[in-house]
């Protein structure tokens, strides 16, 4: 099991740990709710160092992430960061991923915890014309601060105009007296805020003062279970849950960052696909009556025929209702169509809704 460089504080601080993506990561501190509160409301704070991060380099840097990417990074520029994916040869999904444009020849991937390895070996099996990859993930900390008062909390630790940011951008500098950290206006919950990469050896003297520049918004530590339901209220696909080898970008709804404008790893075929038309689609739902769905829970048409399945769901806090996400037949994928999650023994009455959810 591998540690963060956090992982003593988080000990420190009573968090309960579970193993993760073959790390020992925090999992809540004060509880769910309370902590998913935090985010929405105010400011918390993730260790999410387990993430990977790649550094392409080279005059051929592009054109490698142009092949094997699903959207157009060459509408990227300097400071600007592009979410996308990695498709595989049969119709699925390698990884969804950050791609950060640091210059021109110079380019930052950041992929999930459990998919760095096949990741990099994805990458470096079509790294056909030289382009300069290093593996920075083991060295590298990860810190999401995340909610409405992110930007008034971290203003303190460095010169740039935090709330002046473009979301899905990013500046390399100086922050909290250390030098060469990129900060990025990212994050994974729909509460706003900013990402915060930086060296190992720095972690704790960065977390201190993350901690300490919030003290007045009541800034907390906030745990995995938190980030999952804080995303899933959004209705952003998680990588092993909603999307994945086996799952296609345009039944995902990712269809945004599937740009047939260039070639790629499996173009031609999701071109046909997209031109004959999905056969099932990703929807967001809730519940209509009593019951949580989970993953992998089958979803049933009201006649009781098999049209689909959870992918996730929970106890939404702070909708106070339950919902999920699974894939449905096309024909029960419109906006309050009515389905039934198959809970137990039981069908339990739910309809498709738009997300976010409300």
């Amino acid at each position: 099991m591998k540690n963060t460089a956090l992982t003593n504080v988080h000990i420190a601080l009573g968090a309960k740990m579970v193993p993760f993506a073959g790390y020992n990561m925090p999992v809540q501190y004060t509880g769910i709710n309370d902590e998913h509160a935090t985010v929405r409301n105010g400011v918390g704070v993730f260790d999410v160092s387990h993430m990977g991060e790649f550094i392409l380099k080279g005059e051929n840097a592009l054109e490698l992430i142009q092949r094997v990417t699903s959207n157009d990074a060459s509408k990227l520029f300097d400071g600007k960061v592009q979410y996308s994916c990695l498709p595989n040869e049969n119709g699925g999904i390698v990884d969804d991923l950050l791609v950060y444009r640091i210059d021109e020849k110079t380019y930052m991937l950041v992929v999930n915890a459990s998919n760095i390895e096949k990741d990099w070996n994805w990458i470096s099996e079509r790294n056909t014309n030289g382009v300069e990859m290093h593996n920075i993930s083991e060295k590298t900390s990860l810190l999401a601060v995340q909610g409405p008062k992110a930007a008034a909390a971290l203003q303190k630790l460095t010169d740039f105009d935090l709330a002046g940011m473009e979301y899905y951008s990013f500046k390399k500098g100086t922050f909290a007296g250390v030098d060469n950290v990129v900060v990025s206006a990212t994050g994974y919950t729909g509460a706003g805020g900013f990402e915060i990469y930086f060296d190992n050896e720095h972690a704790e003297q960065i977390w201190k003062a993350v901690f300490e520049a919030g003290k007045e918004f009541d800034i907390k530590p906030i745990g995995l279970g938190a980030r999952d339901t804080l995303r899933l209220e959004m209705g952003f696909a998680l990588y092993g849950n909603d999307i994945d080898d086996t799952t296609s970008p345009l039944e995902a709804g990712l269809g945004w960052i599937t740009k047939f404008t260039k070639d790629f790893t499996n173009s031609a075929a999701l071109k046909v696909q997209k031109e004959a038309g999905i056969k099932q689609k990703l929807v967001g739902f809730e519940m209509l009556e009593r019951g949580i769905p989970r993953h992998d829970y089958e979803i049933f048409d009201a006649n009781g025929a098999k049209i689909g399945r959870v992918t996730s769901g929970t106890q939404a806090p702070s909708l106070q209702k339950a919902i999920g996400m699974g894939y449905v037949a096309l024909d029960h994928a419109k906006e309050n169509d009515e389905i039934f999650i198959g809970i137990r023994d039981n069908k339990v009455k739910a309809k498709v809704v738009k997300y976010p959810f409300k």
